[in-house]
């Protein structure tokens, strides 16, 4: 007895000198399930003690984690993914089978889904989460392909992310605005974010680029932070469960960094780095979609892949000047991780950009032989290689909208969109010169300059060794 009274006394002066109780406030987790502990016989009582408490509980009742997620070794997160599209149902299924296995997280997974109906194959309407959540596919974003059963699909936001401690967004970064509210209302206050967005949100006075990470941090204040998971990762592969490596960019801190790259590392399939460099992973992944626009163009035109392998050389040259340009800290390491390079590769040879970019040329070539766009309404308006106006640009718009429906089955396009946002700061800024092949890329996607005119966005660059 005098041993055990020893060695808990012993066990509780680091807590009791390290901090004052009276500056330092607690922060409860929600309660963990027992399952999720898996150290301990089951007759034994299971001791938890943090800074200011030091509790023994029955470990067949529920019990309280008194800790903070984002500096706390001892955290249990609950994590809650916001997006259920292509890209969030396959990373679903990456992290549905980690918060299975992994002992400081949830094995429930919540994900916010938009509810729509959908019709089965018997004809029958039923609603996506009722699909999701008794046949564990989503048959409309990611058909073929089974969720783990852990992933819970929730069509109230509030009850989707109802105390989490990690939320995981991905979904088109428009929809952010409206949904940030309820989400800062009713997650843990302790919680912390990774966004899987491919975009850039832009101030409308200035014009800057601002990163949608930062737009998170600052919808959501109180200190949160947000990291962002950039790669070369297309969701079907991945669902798949096809080799592929991703990265993870965060500054949560020990242990945060680390717990938080496991919830989404499955090796071998899915092996994930983490750097510190946020903004030059996120501007990689938005950049990358506008270069796959080009490389769609090429496609178009049947050229090769030499021409293709040029075209990524000056992409990744541009989109590093880019990043450097606007944002401060961008580590030239970062360009050649899979937010970089690898990313850029995949997505200009397998990505729903460069595939909607074929189609608009293969259709944009068929009329530059007749001399004339078609819009809409079927009228013909004549093609001019030097001069564009509102009407040219108004085909391009409709021709964007029609091939993405046709082909994306509902997704998002988002290198067109960032295209011209991107087009516009450089504009403003008076840069376009600087950036030859994003400028040519925004004429042909929406000013209906000659898809052959791709070509000279790549030799207009001069031959550096350096980024």
């Amino acid at each position: 007895r005098f041993i055990l009274a020893f060695l808990s006394i012993a066990y509780l002066i680091p807590f009791a000198s390290s901090t004052d109780s009276s500056t330092r406030s607690s922060i409860s987790l929600p309660f963990v399930k027992r399952d999720n502990i898996n150290s301990h016989e089951p007759n034994e009582h299971i001791i938890i003690a943090n800074s200011n408490s030091m509790k023994m509980t029955n470990p067949n009742e529920e019990i309280l984690i008194d800790s903070n997620p984002q500096n706390s070794a001892e955290q249990h997160d609950r994590v809650c993914i916001i997006g259920s599209g292509n890209w969030g149902s396959a990373i679903a299924t990456l992290v549905g089978r980690n918060c299975a296995r992994l002992p400081h997280v949830e094995t429930q997974v919540s994900m916010w889904v938009y509810e729509e109906m959908v019709q089965l194959e018997d004809g029958t309407e039923r609603k996506l989460t009722e699909v999701i959540n008794e046949q564990h596919e989503n048959v409309k974003y990611l058909p073929g392909i089974k969720l783990p059963e852990n992933v819970v699909a929730v069509p109230d936001l509030a009850e989707a992310c109802d105390q989490a401690t990690l939320l995981i967004f991905v979904l088109p970064h428009q929809f952010l605005p409206r949904l940030m509210p309820t989400i800062k209302a009713n997650c843990h206050p302790s919680c912390r974010g990774v966004s899987l967005i491919k975009g850039l949100d832009f101030c409308p006075d200035t014009k800057n680029p601002i990163l949608i990470s930062r737009s998170i941090e600052e919808a959501m204040g109180d200190d949160f932070q947000s990291g962002v998971l950039m790669g070369a990762n297309v969701a079907s592969e991945v669902a798949l469960g096809q080799m592929c490596e991703s990265t993870l960019a965060s500054n949560f801190g020990p242990p945060a960094d680390e717990l938080t790259r496991q919830i989404f590392d499955h090796p071998p399939s899915f092996r994930v780095q983490h750097i510190s460099d946020v903004a030059g992973a996120e501007v990689c992944g938005a950049l990358k979609n506008v270069i796959a626009l080009g490389a769609g163009f090429v496609d178009g035109l049947n050229l090769g892949g030499n021409t293709k392998a040029a075209l990524l050389r000056v992409g990744l040259r541009e989109m590093a000047k880019f990043c450097k340009m606007f944002f401060d800290g961008v580590e030239d390491n970062t360009f050649m991780e899979s937010c970089g390079m690898a990313d850029l590769i995949t997505t200009c040879y397998g990505g729903r950009n460069r595939k909607c970019a074929e189609a608009f040329a293969r259709q944009h070539l068929d009329e530059e032989l007749n001399g004339t766009l078609k819009n809409d309404d079927g009228e013909e308006i004549l093609v001019d290689p030097h001069h564009t106006n509102a009407a040219h640009e108004k085909v391009c718009e409709q021709r964007w909208q029609k091939i993405s429906e046709e082909l994306l089955s509902g997704q998002k396009l988002q290198g067109t969109l960032t295209c011209k946002e991107a087009y516009l700061v450089l504009e403003k800024k008076g840069m376009l010169e600087e950036f030859p092949l994003i400028n040519k890329i925004h004429e042909i996607a929406f000013q209906g300059r000659p898809i052959d005119s791709i070509v000279e966005g790549v030799i207009a660059t001069p031959m550096q060794a350096s980024l």
